[in-house]
């Protein structure tokens, strides 16, 4: 649990009410917008990456504000990302609830006051918890599961100020300038808010989504999912395997072949026009497909782990307890290749520039993508296609 005193009793007020309800005016791209009730299933995954905008916002003036609570169910897998935030005075004093390491953090801005405070349970377990968020006298406390997990004191010298205009809530985005945040973090939240109860609002929340709001699973479990639409990239100079030479670069790919079908991973020189080497999941029949420069190597069996390894000159293949090695003069000398820069795509094959096209995009889930050792996190991938959940893939059980 943290705590911090700084400010004073009216602020805090306006600090609850904002992290707790808001809907906000914003700078709409011209989409229609949707209404979505403030109740129901909110996904919060398809958020456009890298975008720090709201996946949804509302607003209501201040008078019709007559609770200082706010609270809802929520559920993630992913370490750190924007959960929800509020506004009073069009920004002007402003709260946002993230999480970091998995643990949440508050923001709050207040005039030139900034203020973050991080503490509480862990929350990226997959699990449903019930996330309270009240004014109490000075204090803003947040509460998970029934049990006190922050308190933030705040009191300021100014006057106590009567509250008035509107007060903007929003979910999975932020509506002040990057500039006004104490500390930053990354913005994409893999994760799904129910049962959301905004200050006694019932004010719908309005959305520019194209499509159909995506479901919140009844059960999930850890790993990356691919449904078939598109792929994650990344730009080999963002990845570990700098500092190796002799041991090569080492990929492993987690999770149950036999639910997947398509393009696992691909790895191609920018300019070329075709990948270098790629691994494909057909599963009618069972099989694995490693090609190398236009060369396969059909493997016909599943794996629950296959491990790549690139060195000069020579790639080998491990599928579980299976072991492959390729030797072939034309290979490139992968290590120096990888340090220049290389586009390490997975579930799909990419092109070039900023836009990647593909055909066998993956379907299924990755539980662990790893590089050197290192898992990887496609919320920072080069580019993810908005159909891919970084954090969480649907489970049957």
């Amino acid at each position: 649990m943290g705590s911090l005193k700084t400010m004073s009793g009216g602020l805090l007020l306006g600090f609850c009410l904002t992290l707790l309800g808001w809907g906000a005016e914003g700078q709409w791209n011209g989409r229609p917008k949707k209404e979505i009730s403030g109740s129901s299933p909110i996904n919060l995954g398809q958020q456009q990456r890298g975008t720090w905008w709201p996946l949804m916002q509302t607003r209501e003036n201040l008078t019709e504000v007559k609770s200082i609570k706010s609270m809802f169910q929520f559920r993630t897998f992913d370490p750190e990302g924007v959960v929800f935030y509020g506004d009073t005075k069009e920004g002007e004093d402003w709260f946002v609830l993230i999480l970091r390491n998995g643990i949440p953090e508050m923001q709050i801005g207040k005039a030139d006051i900034l203020v973050s405070v991080q503490g509480g349970p862990k929350l990226n377990d997959g699990k449903w918890h019930l996330v309270e968020i009240s004014s109490q006298g000075d204090f803003v406390v947040l509460e998970v599961d029934g049990q006190k997990g922050l308190v933030v004191g705040l009191r300021s010298k100014e006057t106590m100020e009567v509250l008035t205009g509107q007060i903007r809530l929003a979910l999975g985005g932020i509506l002040v300038s990057l500039d006004k945040l104490l500390l930053p973090f990354q913005p994409e939240m893999d994760g799904c808010i129910q049962k959301g109860n905004w200050l006694n609002l019932s004010t719908p929340w309005e959305t520019e989504l194209i499509g159909e709001p995506w479901p919140c699973y009844q059960n999930i479990q850890p790993g990356s999912y691919f449904p078939g639409a598109g792929l994650a990239a990344f730009n080999t100079t963002d990845l570990p395997g700098h500092q190796t030479e002799e041991g090569g670069i080492t990929i492993d790919i987690h999770g149950d072949s036999t639910k997947m079908e398509g393009t696992v991973l691909s790895l191609k020189t920018p300019g070329q026009e075709l990948p270098t080497v790629t691994v494909k999941i057909n599963n009618s029949p069972k099989k694995v497909i490693l090609t190398i420069l236009k060369r396969d190597t059909i493997t016909e069996q599943s794996f629950s782990k296959l491990s790549l390894t690139l060195l000069k000159n020579q790639v080998n293949m491990d599928i579980d307890d299976t072991h492959l090695t390729f030797e072939i003069d034309s290979i490139p000398d992968f290590p120096r290749r990888w340090k220049e820069g290389m586009i390490l795509a997975f579930g799909g094959l990419p092109g070039d520039g900023v836009s990647y096209s593909s055909i066998q995009y993956l379907k299924g889930c990755l539980e662990k993508i790893q590089v050197q050792g290192q898992d990887v996190d496609l919320d920072r991938a080069l580019y993810k296609d908005l159909s891919v959940s970084s954090h969480s893939c649907p489970s049957e059980v």
